[in-house]
């Protein structure tokens, strides 16, 4: 008996230590929204960002670059090139549905390159903890030339500011219950809306009347009929933000208290 309670106690300890060296999600953690009062649209990239803010740039087809109060960056479905500046994000994330969203030879330089695929059928999991900024990530199937991929892509989410922001990516099927489950609240989510190529148009509009998130921001779309049909598709859900603008600065208080589609358009990195 002696010997079972100090294994038992061992066990216990070591739990509560790895628990301690992992930061848990508080979007899985919390189910609520947070309503708020208007985005803030600034100029450059090289501005500082707000306190509790978060900047999110449409660069081009499905990167965005997303920056922090505390000077971090982030570049989603990287391809090398985010315009012709001299600048290196501190992280780039990576799906390999086509050539558009991925690089073989990213800069060595990146300190954290995350992929968002492993060897084939296996998936990948990253929990990537900057301090102001978490990001993980969920796997999903894609299709290939072999047929279906199993976990060949992934949702990347980013927390930060304490907000959870979603990257659905080269996304070819809707999510599993327990995807939805991993995904947790995403305060922002940007959503592929080509139509044919990811998801058709309707399977898009469940996923994002499902997760309800305040922001969301089309992306991967080709000429403006296909932006439109989508738009037109979930006006009666979602209040439409369409100014023209590349960047958005989004905060907790910065929420609308509806949901609401915004429409960024692309723009790779230029000097001030």
């Amino acid at each position: 008996m002696r010997w079972f309670v100090i294994l038992f106690c061992f066990f216990v300890t070591a739990a509560q230590a790895q628990a301690q060296e992992r930061r848990y999600s508080h979007c899985i953690a919390l189910a609520e929204q947070t309503p708020g009062l208007s985005f803030v649209h600034l100029a450059s990239f090289r501005d500082p960002v707000a306190q509790d803010t978060v900047r999110i740039r449409y660069l081009d087809h499905s990167a965005f670059l997303l920056q922090t109060e505390g000077g971090l960056s982030v570049v989603t479905d990287y391809t090398g090139y985010v315009g012709n500046v001299d600048f290196l994000p501190d992280v780039v994330t990576m799906n390999h549905g086509h050539s558009s969203h991925w690089t073989p030879v990213p800069d060595p330089a990146i300190p954290h390159v995350l992929r968002g695929w492993g060897e084939y059928g296996q998936g990948i999991e990253h929990h990537l903890d900057l301090g102001e900024l978490l990001v993980r990530n969920v796997s999903t199937d894609i299709r290939s030339g072999f047929g279906v991929e199993p976990k060949g892509n992934s949702i990347f989410i980013f927390e930060v500011a304490g907000l959870c922001i979603g990257h659905l990516g080269h996304l070819h099927h809707e999510p599993d219950a327990a995807q939805y489950a991993a995904l947790g609240r995403l305060d922002v989510v940007m959503a592929a809306i080509d139509g044919g190529l990811t998801l058709d148009h309707q399977t898009m509009m469940r996923i994002l009347r499902r997760l309800r998130s305040s922001v969301v921001v089309p992306m991967h779309w080709f000429g403006r009929g296909t932006l439109d049909s989508f738009l037109i598709g979930l006006s009666r859900d979602f209040a439409i933000v369409d100014e023209g603008v590349h960047e958005l600065d989004v905060s907790l208080r910065s929420l609308p208290d509806r949901p609401t589609i915004v429409v960024l358009q692309p723009r790779f990195l230029t000097e001030p």
